[in-house]
């Protein structure tokens, strides 16, 4: 509950988080408030400041998220790499995710299409998990163990970028059609195929979050256009 408060808005990036009020508000004692964020400190979404609390991380700055895409260049190009000569075995998993992907696209398309925005965060959450799906399905047939756990403990970072997405721009559309030439590469291309189409895709959502990332600190207290 409070990882989507985060991830929402509702809990602004840089605003305090009161554990009594949180208490009240979710109805619980403060005790496992007080444990999930001391949870969510672990993974960069919230922080602890000395004698004043807990505060929610700001946006990432143009350099972090710099440095997270290069991180996921460096990591994703290998796991692609590796997982290519695999791609008999590995391309039933990936066209479920693909799936899965589109299908968790299609119900927020059909919520915003009768005039709504996806009711809390989970139907977003839903979509996130499954376009990070797709990508952990080619880290799982890289055949290397640390690479992957490496990948997962990424999650959290890429769960920061996205404390953005709910209010910016949410790339749905380009991303299914990226991930898409991502398969396709997996289904009838080489090695130097599958790689072209993943540093492409890491490329394009890179732009993306950038500019999404400049126009929230422009306008922080209005959405971004969609």
């Amino acid at each position: 509950m409070l990882l989507e408060k985060i991830l929402d808005g509702s809990a602004p990036a840089g605003g305090s988080l009161s554990i009594d009020a949180l208490a009240r508000e979710l109805e619980v004692s403060p005790t496992p408030i007080r444990e999930a964020l001391a949870q969510l400190e672990h993974t960069g979404l919230v922080s602890r400041v000395a004698l004043k609390g807990y505060r929610v991380a700001p946006l990432m700055s143009q350099s972090e998220l710099e440095e997270l895409f290069d991180m996921r260049m460096v990591l994703e190009l290998a796991a692609a790499e590796r997982a290519a000569p695999s791609a008999a075995t590995l391309l039933p998993d990936l066209r479920r995710a693909h799936a899965e992907h589109r299908l968790a696209a299609e119900t927020v398309q059909e919520l915003r299409q009768h005039g709504t925005e996806p009711h809390g965060f989970a139907d977003l959450r839903a979509y996130f998990e499954a376009d990070w799906g797709f990508h952990l399905a080619f880290f799982r047939a890289s055949g290397n163990r640390f690479l992957l756990r490496t990948c997962e403990s990424l999650g959290s970072h890429v769960q920061r970028l996205r404390q953005t997405a709910n209010r910016g721009v949410l790339d749905m559309e380009e991303a299914l059609e990226e991930h898409g030439r991502i398969l396709t590469a997996f289904e009838t291309g080489g090695t130097h195929d599958v790689v072209h189409a993943v540093r492409e895709h890491l490329q394009a959502v890179t732009r993306r979050a950038t500019a999404d990332n400049e126009v929230l600190r422009k306008s922080p207290e209005e959405p971004a256009a969609r």
